[in-house]
């Protein structure tokens, strides 16, 4: 089910509501560029288990308004939006890849609503002491942060460039663009209902322009406005070392750095690969629950 939701100032924010009809809210962050698209996989777990699934686009993707100059941890209102449209006064949250810093973002700055949180194959802060940032980390990702950061109005005509792209791709075409960002276990993740899921989440948020996108990589780069340190929820966190999209030494920064975490820094796992961990990551929220 889809709803559109509005927010003070005129915002509007687009979500997607699935699985068990009144079960526990658990709201999802996917990654960048992405939508509120749900994985139909994860939907399904989500049913059997109780959960009402709830994704939705970040500010300028999909049918969300843009909110240009936004921070990660701006996206704690929008959660907390979310939560009172529901009629809801706790969730649970989990976020994978770009959708990670936002997950935690609730974790740190609304442990009132957020029970416990998961992320997954998440960005560490840009310039965090004793964390070598792009180690790791593969060229077409590496190129477009530092674009980022170095040449803003360059980055957004590359963006913009890249939105037009992928508004284009195949799986096999995907599967060329993201080429030095994968490893020999996320190119063969990347295949059938997973690929094509994949392509529909980035078209969907991609389609009104490339804003999502360019915002999301500005507010990475940036002061996230709040420290991992200060999380006091519980945290599960996963990390796999074949990650090349988000280097292994993020997770393991991460890791050191979040109180009482449960890290799961896997030598198998990849980036996509993590994709087929939620069922794993909903069981461990849901025993997290008073």
């Amino acid at each position: 089910m889809e709803r559109i939701i509005s927010l003070a100032g005129g915002r509007k924010l687009h979500l997607e509501v699935e699985g068990a009809d009144r079960g526990e809210v658990v709201l999802v962050h996917n990654g960048t560029p992405n939508s509120r698209l749900l994985f139909p996989a994860h939907v399904v777990d989500a049913e059997a288990r109780g959960i009402r699934l709830v994704g939705y686009d970040r500010p300028g993707y999909g049918g969300s308004s843009r909110q240009i100059g936004r921070s990660v941890a701006d996206g704690v209102d929008d959660a907390r939006a979310i939560a009172a449209a529901l009629g809801v006064d706790r969730m649970l949250t989990w976020g994978m890849s770009g959708g990670g810093p936002h997950a935690l973002a609730c974790a740190a700055l609304a442990p009132d609503l957020i029970v416990a949180a998961a992320s997954l194959a998440s960005l560490a802060p840009y310039g965090a002491p004793g964390l070598d940032f792009f180690a790791g980390m593969g060229e077409l990702n590496v190129e477009d942060f530092q674009l980022s950061i170095n040449d803003p109005p360059a980055f957004e005509v590359k963006a913009s460039a890249d939105r037009d792209e992928l508004l284009q791709a195949t799986p096999e075409g995907l599967l060329e663009q993201w080429g030095s960002l994968l490893s020999d276990v996320d190119a063969g993740a990347v295949t059938g209902d997973l690929a094509e899921y994949l392509i529909d989440c980035m078209q969907s948020g991609l389609a009104p322009g490339a804003g999502g996108y360019i915002d999301d990589s500005f507010a990475f780069a940036r002061p996230w406005g709040f420290e991992p340190a200060d999380i006091k929820v519980p945290v599960l966190l996963w990390q796999g070392r074949e990650d090349r999209f988000v280097p292994f030494g993020h997770g393991e920064w991460l890791a050191a750095q979040i109180p009482g975490v449960e890290a799961h820094l896997s030598d198998n796992d990849g980036h996509v690969t993590l994709v087929q961990k939620v069922g794993d990551v909903h069981d461990w929220l849901l025993r997290h629950l008073p």
